[in-house]
C-alpha cells in the first residue's frame, strides 16, 4: 500500500498502563488524507495520553501506532519533520518576547518566518514584541499557534488548542484549521469544547475512561439523537405527551397552543400527523448539536456527574 492509499494516522488496539492502571484501551482510530478528525471527551478521558503516544513522548503497552506508515516510537525523528503540535498548556522562555519564540519554534523545526507568520500575529492580534513572561494564558496559546500554523507540515495536531482565547481569536482558528483542510492537510482536533468540533470536523471519536466509545461522520450518528422542535398550533396540543418518542415537553401558553419538545427522528411522520390535525401555524426544527450526540452517548452508558 503506497503513503497515499494509507491513513496518515492509524492507532490499532492501542493500550496504555501506568502500574495496574489502564490508561488506554484498545485505541483504534485513523486519521485519513485532508481530513479532520475531531478527538473530543471529558477531561481526564485519555484524549493527552493517546497524543503523546502519538508524538513518541510515552511509549504504548501494547497495539499498533503509526503516522505516515512509521512507527510512532522507533520513528519519531523523521516524522516530527512533517508534523505540527500545538499542547493545550502552554510554557515559554520567559525573558524571551513572543515574536522571538516564534522564531526560535520555527528555525527548531528548519523553518523560518515567512508574511504568512506576520499575516497571522495579526489575526490572532499578538504583541510580538512583549517579554513571554507578561503573557497571560491566552496570550501563550496564541505563540504556540502562530508558529505552527506557520510552518508546512502534512499533519496538524492541535490538543485543547483554544484554551484560554477569546471567542474572536477562537474563530481565527477555526478559519486557519478551514484553511489547512481545503490545501489538503490532515488534522486531529482534541477538545472538549463541542461546539467547536462541530464547526470544523469531518469526523469525531468519542472517548471515555479510556475507551472509544463511538467514532464515525457526524451525520451518520445524528440520527441517534433527538431533534428539539418548537411548534405553535390553533387547537389545543392535548395528547401531545402522549405520542411515542416525545421528551422535555414544556407549553408556554395556558391554551397549550405553544409547545417546545424534543422528538426521537423515526417518529416524525406520526408527529407531523398529529400537528396537521390541530392545525398547524408554526414550526421550527433545530437538528441536534454534538453537545445533544455527546450526552446522548454518555447517558446511554451511565456517567459519573463530574463527566
Amino acid at each position: 500500500m503506497s503513503e497515499m492509499d494509507q491513513p496518515i494516522v492509524s492507532l490499532q488496539q492501542v493500550t496504555k498502563k501506568f502500574g495496574h492502571f489502564e490508561a488506554l484501551k484498545d485505541i483504534t482510530f485513523t486519521v485519513n488524507q485532508g481530513e479532520v478528525l475531531g478527538f473530543i471527551g471529558p477531561n481526564g478521558a485519555g484524549k493527552s495520553t493517546t497524543i503523546r503516544i502519538l508524538l513518541g513522548m510515552l511509549k504504548k503497552t501494547s497495539g499498533t501506532a503509526q503516522i505516515f506508515g512509521q512507527d510512532v516510537w522507533q520513528e519519531d525523528t523523521a516524522i516530527h519533520q512533517r508534523l505540527s503540535y500545538v499542547p493545550g498548556d502552554v510554557y515559554l522562555w520567559p525573558n524571551l518576547t513572543g515574536g522571538e519564540i516564534i522564531d526560535l519554534l520555527l528555525r527548531l523545526n528548519g523553518q523560518q518566518r515567512t508574511e504568512k507568520t506576520e499575516t497571522l500575529i495579526q489575526n490572532f492580534q499578538l504583541d510580538p514584541k512583549k517579554k513571554a513572561r507578561t503573557y497571560s494564558k491566552g496570550n501563550r496559546q496564541k505563540v504556540a499557534l502562530i508558529a505552527a500554523l506557520s510552518q508546512e507540515a502534512d499533519l496538524y495536531i492541535f490538543d485543547e488548542p483554544t484554551s484560554g482565547l477569546d471567542p474572536l481569536n477562537e474563530r481565527t482558528f477555526q478559519q486557519e484549521v478551514m484553511r489547512l483542510k481545503a490545501a489538503g492537510k490532515s488534522i486531529l482536533l482534541s477538545s472538549h469544547i463541542l461546539s467547536e468540533v462541530e464547526k470544523m470536523c469531518d469526523r469525531i471519536a468519542i472517548i471515555r475512561d479510556g475507551a472509544i466509545i463511538e467514532t464515525g461522520d457526524l451525520l451518520s450518528m445524528r440520527h441517534l439523537t433527538r431533534i428539539k422542535m418548537t411548534v405553535r398550533t390553533e387547537d389545543s396540543l392535548t395528547g401531545l405527551e402522549k405520542l411515542p418518542g416525545i421528551y422535555e415537553l414544556k407549553f408556554s401558553d395556558s391554551q397549550l397552543q405553544n409547545a417546545e419538545f424534543s422528538v426521537d427522528r423515526d417518529q416524525m411522520d406520526t408527529l407531523m400527523r398529529f400537528l396537521a390535525e390541530r392545525k398547524l401555524i408554526d414550526l421550527i426544527s433545530a437538528p441536534p448539536t454534538l453537545e445533544d450526540l455527546f450526552m446522548h452517548y454518555y447517558e446511554k452508558r451511565g456517567v459519573d456527574s463530574h463527566a
